[in-house]
């Protein structure tokens, strides 16, 4: 069966998002690219000050609480409705480790999943980020490992050492070879 959900899970700057817009190209048929980063540019301007909200420091650091997990958890089932329909390619960061990892698996019951790691050297990422000046300072240096930590994957890919077509190459195969 073609999983109906590809997983990527990396930090900032490990190239999600150029293995994501690869990927969705290489696969047959339609498939929708939706990523966390949407979810937060959709919070209000003020959310960093709700309590349990989102906080990015200054450092890079990254501070989610029960707030950001409702509003994510709603943001999952409604990733998990659409791939019931169409299959998705989904860019995460698992900030909160096996725990965030765990609540996809809920939300997304009775689907079939494909978990990809997206890894590359923190030196890579860091260097990534300083090149996108989109990013806070440290962030990509952060979660380089923080995010794969007690994470369990299918296949993980290296996009320091592969281009992002090169990776795509490698998911879209894992893909091709569950039906």
């Amino acid at each position: 069966m073609v999983p109906h959900v590809v997983v990527l899970n990396g930090g900032s700057s490990s190239g999600k998002s150029s293995l994501a817009g690869e990927l969705v190209r290489l696969l047959p048929g339609t498939w929708l690219r939706l990523n966390v980063d949407t979810l937060i540019d959709a919070l209000p301007p003020a959310f960093d000050e709700v309590e349990g909200g989102l906080v990015l420091g200054l450092d890079g650091s990254v501070s989610t609480g029960p707030e950001f997990a409702r509003v994510e958890s709603a943001w999952m089932r409604g990733v998990a409705t659409i791939a019931a329909e169409v299959p998705v390619v989904v860019e995460d960061g698992f900030l909160s480790g096996p725990v965030g990892q765990e609540r996809w698996r809920e939300a997304l019951a009775g689907l079939d999943v494909l978990w990809v790691g997206v890894r590359c050297a923190a030196d890579v990422a860091e260097a990534r980020e300083r090149a996108r000046g989109d990013r806070i300072g440290g962030m990509a240096r952060a979660q380089a490992e923080a995010v794969h930590a007690g994470i369990g994957y299918d296949l993980e890919v290296d996009t320091g050492a592969l281009s992002p077509d090169a990776a795509a190459a490698v998911v879209a195969s894992a893909v091709v070879d569950r039906t």
